[in-house]
């Protein structure tokens, strides 16, 4: 057993015993009863299961937590699914996912919304011109299965939060 130390959705938990073989998948899930996060391949291919990890320098990425121990994100800073609403309005990038129905059966969803969320704030502070837009988040969401394919889906939503804040995403 080992401490587990961790912030999600901006809120410290109290320090945690976990079992060194915990996944960070099973700890959301089953411990904390946050199952926005899926459990989607069990080997880290389909990134179904990723979660947002922020740093201190204000930056961010994804990671999975399938294959991922728990202790492993000792002392970070996490954000999954179910902190994207806050006061319960959905975000810009939520709101796009639903219009364009960039889901089906909804399982790999989370993972793409954490993409895309990092994305979003990659953008807002590197701008990129508008050309190299399609590729960019080609790029970003590239590795992410939809076993429904809804790539075309994600992918419009994602360009039309960035579109309708040109000023923010785009140099």
């Amino acid at each position: 057993m080992t401490r587990l130390a961790i912030t999600i959705n901006g809120r410290a938990l109290a320090p945690t015993e976990v079992r060194d073989d915990l996944t960070m998948n099973d700890f959301l899930r089953e411990h904390l009863g946050m199952t926005g996060t899926k459990f989607g391949c069990g080997a880290a291919q389909c990134l179904s299961c990723a979660v947002i990890i922020d740093n201190p320098d204000g930056t961010s990425y994804t990671s999975p937590t399938c294959v991922v121990s728990a202790i492993s994100f000792d002392g970070k800073a996490i954000r999954t699914v179910e902190g994207h609403a806050k006061n319960g309005e959905l975000t810009a990038l939520q709101k796009a996912f639903i219009e364009h129905f960039a889901f089906q059966c909804g399982y790999c969803t989370a993972g793409f919304l954490n993409e895309a969320q990092v994305l979003l704030e990659r953008l807002a502070r590197k701008p990129v011109a508008r050309d190299e837009l399609e590729k960019t988040i080609a790029e970003a969401l590239d590795g992410h299965i939809c076993r429904c394919t809804g790539y075309v889906k994600y992918h419009e939503a994602v360009r039309d939060v960035v579109l309708a804040d040109p000023k923010r995403y785009l140099a």
